[in-house]
């Protein structure tokens, strides 16, 4: 009898060797093509399920090998595996977060005081209905949390493994003390990172925010700063004053805010246009006067001009620095979406990229450089018609995900537009989300390889986490 070798079989006939990497000698190279849906929709679904298990995958790369077929396309083995890989998440739900994240989620690296000195710890901040603010501190494997109050989280995708169920920590409340009881005077509209387009002077990543709410008729559209680069003590009450503090207010609705790469300035989208306020003196000034409400804005990485999305559907690119002219000397390019501009994110390894997405589900990738030319992508399938939803990039930018009010979440491949995950698992719309930080920017690696990176989802049902074991 032949010996069995590693990575080869033995062929009686021939007798010899051949490697599994390649096709089977007599074999056919190309196997029995799949009939397609008619549904656009599930050709989408079939292309990413065309082999549902790895066996099955690893089965047909035997035969083909790096090439396989489906749908009469060639494919990658590499590139499928990693789009299934992609599409079997793993996901937990957090008990007792209802409401809690419904606006905003960010993930960001904070140190805290412990017994035996200072140590860095995953904190997740989070804006919900009725102005509520919460800071958690994120458990993991390697990490232990002492607190008594714990979040714990329940497998909801998939039942059948055998894993410990993740654990997050309430720590404390916004107010006297970190919790889940802080409300601001009005509802919370924003939580963007201040100056996340650069590292600060010890290499990580910043540890300021923004927060805007809307106003009411009893309270003004207010910008609070949270402050969290001073070691946090959560053995004993801090008060707001230290953390979280007012800067500014306006009579106009506040919708969101971002801020330079130096985190020293911000622009307001208001009701009536954009105001630039100065972090350090509270000082403003107008930088966009328009007839309709700024939903969504980006400054570039230079801060010298914007993207503005508007609820008439217009992105218009604002110069920062000629504020005090006309608006139609200051607006130099125009972008018509089919509906209000609900959402855009500019992209930090391509620079001159941003997405969009609108209230009619739209989503689009588009060149600054050549907006007249219109979309560069476009990623079909999410279900929106009245909703401000975030938009998550992975830190390697490799994907982009959206809730839609279908329930569903769904996850796109940048570059190739094409859909490699739709899931329902909540019964309320996922309207927040964000990747986790990686602490060494430099180091980040695409969503596939980094274990133990995931992404947080918020809703009005409370928080979920996303991860690709």
């Amino acid at each position: 009898m032949p010996k069995e070798l590693p990575g080869f079989y033995y062929d009686e006939e021939k007798n010899r060797y051949f490697p599994y990497k390649g096709p089977i000698p007599g074999s056919s190279r190309k196997p029995p093509p799949i009939r397609p849906s008619s549904d656009p929709k599930q050709q989408a679904d079939d292309l990413c399920q065309t082999f549902k298990i790895r066996p099955g995958l690893l089965h047909a790369r035997e035969f083909c090998g790096n090439v396989i077929y489906s749908f009469k396309k060639k494919l990658s083995f590499q590139a499928e595996y990693q789009k299934r890989h992609a599409s079997q998440p793993t996901i937990w739900k957090y008990k007792r977060t209802k409401k809690m994240a419904n606006i905003s989620l960010e993930h960001v690296v904070a140190d805290v005081i412990l017994p035996h000195g200072l140590e860095e710890r995953d904190i997740l901040l989070s804006c919900g209905a009725h102005g509520l603010v919460c800071v958690f501190q994120t458990a993991n494997f390697r990490q232990e949390i002492n607190s008594a109050d714990m979040y714990e989280a329940d497998r909801v995708r998939p039942l059948n493994l055998d894993q410990t169920p993740r654990q997050t920590e309430l720590l404390r409340e916004l107010g006297s003390s970190f919790g889940s009881t802080s409300y601001l005077t009005s509802d919370i509209s924003c939580l963007a990172m201040l100056g996340k387009s650069s590292l600060t002077t010890d290499g990580t990543m910043s540890k300021r925010f923004l927060i805007t709410t809307l106003g009411s008729d009893i309270a003004t559209g207010s910008v609070y700063l949270l402050d969290l680069s001073e070691p946090l003590d959560f053995s004993s009450p801090i008060l707001v004053g230290s953390v979280l503090h007012g800067i500014a207010g306006f009579k106009q609705t506040l919708w969101t805010a971002d801020s330079d790469p130096r985190g020293t300035h911000a622009a307001i989208g208001t009701s009536k246009g954009v105001v630039l306020l100065n972090i350090e003196t509270g000082a403003s000034t107008w930088a966009f006067d328009c007839k309709s409400d700024v939903f969504s804005l980006q400054l570039n990485q230079s801060g010298n001009s914007m993207l503005c999305g508007l609820r008439n559907g217009k992105i218009v690119t604002v110069d920062t620095r000629q504020r005090q002219m006309k608006k139609s000397a200051r607006s130099s390019s125009v972008i018509s979406m089919p509906s209000s501009v609900c959402c855009l994110t500019s992209l930090e390894h391509w620079d001159q990229y941003f997405l969009a997405s609108s209230m009619d589900g739209s989503m689009k990738l588009y060149d600054r450089r050549l907006t007249h030319r219109g979309a560069v992508q476009s990623y079909e399938g999410n279900v929106n018609s009245h909703t401000r939803i975030q938009l998550g990039v992975d830190p390697a930018e490799k994907v982009v995900m959206s809730g839609g009010e279908d329930c569903n979440m769904r996850m796109w491949n940048i570059k190739s537009g094409e859909l490699l995950l739709r899931d329902r698992f909540m019964d309320s719309i996922p309207s927040a989300v964000c990747w986790s930080t990686s602490r060494e920017k430099e180091k980040t690696r695409s969503y596939w390889e980094e274990h133990g990176m995931g992404a947080w989802v918020g809703s009005y049902e409370g928080i979920f986490y996303m991860d690709w074991l």
